[in-house]
């Protein structure tokens, strides 16, 4: 085992007592610390939607940027405990949870020169992904992982599926353009038309562009029943890939060194760097 998947010689007792605290929700004052944490996300969340509301009083403009600061800071001192608990902060911080956590206190400091940053808060929203570690849902971390697994395995097929739908589209939008074009003036281009056809094949239609001659909605009909069509065919690719890949138990123990979670329940060494768990 290579000198980076080994604990440090300085991390302390402390420090392996914190992390089980901040990362894992196998223990009591690990669930009440997610928890904690999940209640400061979505009251934060809800104080930015209120304050987007417009005509508000100034007294309500100074609680809300108070507020703001406030999760701001406590946010970030999370995130410093999380890179201060972990063997390796780099790994940490390039993970995807490790990076989340990095953009969701990014957005209040920018907006200090930058002002339309403070929106991009809402970028916390996407930490509530923690709520299945602390609930303990395994049964949805693994489907979660076997959701991910089956798109990677199955995105070749989507491809190129997708590509075909994409030469579909431009064979009804040029054919639309010459059937329409000098008679329906929203049919002015081929890429219009092809818009056109892109909304009507994925079922969307907006309705903000139709057919007014008789062959353009002989045309419109033909690919809205392809539409349909199409619609079962990445659902069956999804399906069947999702069938052939095994369900394996995970828990909620996560990697000390690279920040990995969803091991196996059997599992001693992390399947991802080797760290013990």
């Amino acid at each position: 085992m290579s000198k980076d998947r080994k604990k440090p010689q300085n991390f302390s007792n402390f420090r392996e007592k914190l992390h089980e605290i901040i990362f894992e929700a196998e223990t009591k004052e690990g669930r009440l610390f997610d928890i904690i944490l999940l209640i400061a996300i979505f009251i934060n969340i809800a104080i930015l939607m209120f304050e987007s509301i417009p005509g508000q009083s100034p007294e309500m403009a100074r609680f809300y940027l108070v507020m703001d600061w406030f999760f701001t800071i406590f946010f970030t001192i999370e995130y410093g405990l999380r890179l201060y608990t972990v063997y390796n902060p780099a790994k940490y911080a390039t993970s995807f949870f490790g990076v989340i956590d990095l953009l969701s206190v990014l957005p209040t400091y920018l907006s200090v020169l930058f002002p339309g940053f403070h929106s991009l808060m809402i970028i916390r929203a996407l930490r509530l992904l923690r709520l299945f570690r602390i609930f303990k849902l395994h049964q949805f971390v693994a489907q979660g992982q076997m959701l991910r697994k089956s798109i990677i395995v199955s995105l070749p097929k989507i491809l190129i599926f997708l590509f075909n739908i994409l030469i579909l589209v431009f064979i009804f939008g040029s054919l639309m353009f010459v059937i329409e074009n000098g008679v329906n003036e929203k049919f002015d281009s081929i890429p219009r038309s092809i818009y056109w056809a892109i909304i009507t094949v994925t079922t969307v239609g907006y309705g903000d562009i139709s057919p007014v001659t008789t062959a353009g909605q002989f045309v419109a009909a033909f690919t809205m029943l392809i539409g349909y069509a199409v619609l079962a065919v990445p659902t069956g690719i999804m399906t069947s890939t999702m069938l052939q890949i095994s369900k394996n138990e995970s828990n909620t123990i996560n990697c000390k060194s690279c920040g990995l979670e969803g091991h196996a329940t059997d599992a001693v060494f992390c399947r991802k760097c080797g760290t013990p768990l």
